[in-house]
């Protein structure tokens, strides 16, 4: 694997990639065939890793963190390490989706309300003909449910599995059951199913270019604002570090 350029931001590691560079490493990661797990790191996730030190180190031990927030964009500029290119979720697996169908690997879709993965599937081979998705499954994180969830997706032999029960359970589970369930690349991706299916709309380019996305889906979902409260957090602890003060967490990290 080529030397990975990597940003540290409140004592979580986040790749410094562009979307091409992202989707060349997931290439890497299939020819390679061993498990590999990619995580989407946001300011949210930045403040649950602080709480929840395993969670922390899920993120910290994955093989690519993509920088998917503005925030994480501001924060990293604040802080003197510049990232490149905001890489979001869902467009990593809409771009991994036409990589697969290009190259012939199979996807299989986990997680999101029930429905919601058929119909993402449902879309995604729409957009990329010859999408060969080797399943799809509602399911649930807890670990009763685990076997048998292992067990379907190790008979569909995917080449990249996704994942959508939202943080920090996705990641959990993926960290769990990673090298029982013989895919090479397994991807944590929040609320993506949802956008891929159509059933949610994405903020326009221009809102999301000025890093306002947050704003407008807060205005269509009303209920997200207990965890929008995570980002002036963010901020300040990121105006905190640049000033060389402490930003000591619950969890001990720096």
């Amino acid at each position: 694997m080529p030397t990975r350029k990597r940003t540290q931001i409140l004592g979580i590691q986040v790749d410094n990639v562009t979307y091409e560079e992202a989707l060349s490493l997931v290439e890497q990661f299939i020819a390679d065939g061993r498990p590999h797990l990619v995580v989407t790191v946001n300011p949210e996730f930045i403040i649950l890793a602080r709480e929840e030190p395993s969670f922390a180190q899920i993120l910290n031990g994955a093989d690519l963190a993509l920088p998917d927030g503005q925030g994480l964009l501001w924060a990293a500029r604040i802080l003197g390490s510049p990232l490149t290119q905001r890489v979001t979720g869902v467009d990593t697996l809409i771009g991994i989706s036409g990589l697969a169908a290009e190259k012939g690997y199979r996807l299989y879709l986990l997680g999101g309300a029930e429905g919601v993965a058929q119909a993402a599937a449902q879309q995604l081979r729409h957009r990329h003909p010859g999408l060969d998705i080797a399943g799809t499954h509602a399911g649930s994180p807890a670990p009763k449910d685990e076997d048998e969830m292992v067990g379907n997706i190790k008979r569909a032999r995917p080449h990249i599995l996704f994942v959508a029960y939202g943080a920090p359970q996705q990641e959990k589970w993926i960290a769990r059951n990673l090298r029982d369930l013989g895919v090479p690349v397994a991807m944590g991706v929040g609320g993506a199913f949802d956008f891929a299916s159509g059933r949610a709309k994405r903020a326009p380019v221009w809102v999301q270019r000025f890093g306002l996305e947050w704003l407008y889906r807060l205005g269509h979902e009303p209920w997200r604002w207990r965890r929008m409260l995570a980002l002036p957090r963010f901020a300040c602890l990121v105006l905190r570090a640049r000033l060389g003060w402490s930003t000591l967490g619950k969890g001990n990290m720096a």
